[in-house]
């Protein structure tokens, strides 16, 4: 059951960070997933860091960080996947 929150909130997160970022984010939406896993996984670390990533009722610092990670991810991954994509058509 672990997993298929972690492809829930990956997917939730990766489609949250796109509608966020200005411009289109040409990438396949299993790579928004996992982007979105990854900037999850981020942010879970950072706010453990903090000393809030526990707290008793809804987590508001925890999310915050969770979609900050997932959008510096979907960021930074959008243009390696277009370089990615534009070499594996040239070759």
């Amino acid at each position: 059951m672990g997993w298929l929150w972690a492809i829930i909130v990956g997917l939730v997160l990766g489609v949250l960070a796109r509608a966020i970022l200005p411009g289109r984010q040409n990438i396949p939406v299993w790579l928004t997933i996992v982007f979105g896993i990854i900037g999850s996984l981020i942010g879970n670390a950072v706010a453990r860091a903090l000393g809030i990533g526990e707290t008793s009722g809804i987590d508001w610092g925890r999310h915050l960080l969770q979609i900050a990670g997932a959008v510096l991810i979907v960021a930074l991954g959008t243009p390696l996947w277009a370089q990615i994509r534009g070499r594996r058509h040239t070759a």
